[in-house]
């Protein structure tokens, strides 16, 4: 019973929540950012290279030998460079794209908590601390002089 209320308040206070929304949100930018790499980026690179499709290089380390028949008997042993480049490059674009959002995000978080800047909204608690600061100053400067007297 323990353990099912520990959860409970684990769920209620929010963290499950805030899990389940970053993994939602998490899934839909790893498909974008896969239509971006596959269908944006890439054949434009394929046609300055001359149509080579980076997926399909590979190292062959041995072929396939098939026998008389046709069937293969051994497979073929390869490495696969091309897709390494292809994920590699994935790679990049999603870290770009990741770093794009969160300076985007970090300049509105820092507008929002600058109680100076009047055009946007600064959340009540950054306000209060604000104001808190202000007071202490104020009541310091009081201090100050009541002391030099």
């Amino acid at each position: 019973m323990k353990l099912l209320k520990e959860f409970k308040e684990f769920a209620v206070k929010g963290n499950m929540m805030d899990m389940a929304i970053g993994i939602i949100i998490g899934a839909s930018f790893n498909k974008v950012i896969d239509v971006l790499a596959k269908q944006v980026i890439l054949p434009p690179l394929s046609l300055l290279t001359d149509g080579v499709n980076f997926s399909d290089k590979k190292l062959v380390l041995r072929d396939a030998i098939s026998d008389a028949s046709g069937a293969i008997t051994t497979s073929e042993v390869a490495i696969a460079y091309g897709k390494l480049s292809e994920v590699f490059l994935d790679f990049l674009i999603i870290g770009f794209s990741v770093f794009i959002i969160v300076k985007f995000m970090n300049r509105l978080r820092n507008r929002a908590q600058d109680t100076q800047d009047k055009t946007v909204v600064t959340p009540k608690d950054i306000q209060l601390l604000s104001d808190l600061k202000a007071l202490m100053e104020e009541q310091n400067k009081m201090l100050q002089a009541n002391s030099n007297r």
